[in-house]
């Protein structure tokens, strides 16, 4: 292998001054740029002045060995090749070394031509070594960079999928006016009893993206029974209890939104197995049916309505107590009713944002609104449930 490299530094360290001058003659009729010093101390105070592509080291030497030497190398100075100098009676000595990070072991007396040999191999490893470093480096700086190119565009992927939610809730509010705000407020109550539940992160997007979309399906229910201001008869109740089917095929069709329909589906379903599509008993129900029964109960009553005016968060909440186990999972009622009124109230200002007008659920003490009903109210278009959902 030709080394015939002017670039390339060489410092020799040996306490013999003939072995210094022998191998820099050689080395330095090859190309290299050669130095020599007769101790570890010194070779130490060289390096901390300049760098060089590799050094030569006698093992047997007074003070810093060479073998203390090679590891004070190998740590501070990585980017030099090391090579040893043994005699024959010490090649175990230098294949010792070799396994602490030596290139190779020159053994005297010296073969010149061996050692300039050797000079090659251990710098050609040197140079594979850097570049497989450099290589490392380049692809930890690529990988870094990819994964925020990908976090990025998952963001946008999830701001894609919120502006969808939002179109599609929007659709629905533009078709009926009068439930706007519903499905946001039954959002952040069911994220609130979700949370309290110790939800995965995984779980609550789901829960959230159910939640606000359970009424999707009334898109398709006509206006005349959507719409209609007295009691539902039996027949018309039948065509507006295929909502939940209908939003539920238009849901599980989105991808991104599958996970969520099951909320669509169950929404209506009772503890007690009474409810709708598919008469599901207690924990058969998702957590997420479970959880969106009672917020959706809380924000159906204590929410105006044409027909109707709102009542005072107590009376909803005893309407929630009474349900217990027979609408409502015993459960998620036992933590709805841990959780403070205020929580609510911030929930409802969150979604209507501030109105000289809206009216708190509680805050300490209980704050009825003027003209509310004192008895629960059931909506006449489910009236299994006291909900609008």
């Amino acid at each position: 292998m030709e080394v015939n490299d002017s670039r390339k530094t060489v410092l020799i360290v040996d306490d013999e001054a003939s072995v210094c001058t022998l191998l820099s003659a050689k080395l330095s009729s090859e190309g290299f740029g050669c130095q020599s010093c007769s101790s570890g101390e010194k070779a130490l105070a060289l390096l901390q002045r300049e760098s060089f592509d590799l050094i030569i080291s006698d093992l047997h030497m007074p003070g810093i060995s060479g073998q203390e030497l090679l590891q004070t190398v190998r740590q501070d100075y990585p980017g030099s090749a090391f090579l040893v100098i043994t005699g024959e009676g010490d090649i175990q000595v230098g294949i010792n070394a070799m396994k602490q990070g030596a290139a190779d072991y020159l053994m005297k007396p010296f073969q010149l031509e061996t050692v300039v040999a050797s000079v090659g191999r251990a710098l050609e490893k040197q140079r594979l070594e850097r570049e497989l470093e450099n290589y490392r480096q380049n692809l930890e700086q690529m990988v870094e960079q990819r994964t925020k190119q990908l976090q990025t565009a998952m963001r946008r992927i999830e701001a894609t999928y919120d502006e969808t939610l939002q179109a599609l809730g929007g659709a629905l509010d533009i078709r009926n006016p009068a439930t706007a705000g519903h499905c946001q407020r039954v959002n952040g109550y069911c994220l609130e009893l979700a949370k309290a539940h110790h939800c995965s992160g995984e779980q609550l997007k789901q829960i959230a993206r159910g939640s606000y979309l359970h009424d999707i399906g009334k898109i398709g229910i006509p206006d005349g029974i959507l719409f209609k201001e007295g009691k539902l008869t039996a027949e018309e109740t039948g065509v507006m209890q295929t909502h939940v089917r209908i939003g539920y095929d238009l849901v599980s069709r989105i991808a991104f939104l599958a996970p969520a329909a099951e909320i669509v589906l169950t929404h209506q379903e009772r503890y007690d197995g009474t409810g709708y599509p598919q008469g599901l008993v207690g924990e058969e129900i998702p957590l997420g049916g479970r959880i969106f029964a009672v917020a959706d109960a809380l924000d159906a009553m204590t929410s105006d309505r044409p027909y109707r005016r709102a009542v005072p968060f107590h009376v909803a909440r005893a309407e929630i107590i009474r349900g217990s186990g027979r609408q409502f999972d015993p459960e998620v009622v036992r933590v709805f009713l841990a959780i403070p009124g205020e929580v609510w109230n911030n929930i409802l200002f969150d979604v209507a944002g501030p109105r000289p007008n809206l009216r708190p659920l509680a805050s300490g003490r209980v704050l009825e609104v003027p003209g509310a009903s004192a008895s629960p109210v059931h909506d006449r278009r489910t009236p299994q449930r006291p909900g609008a959902g």
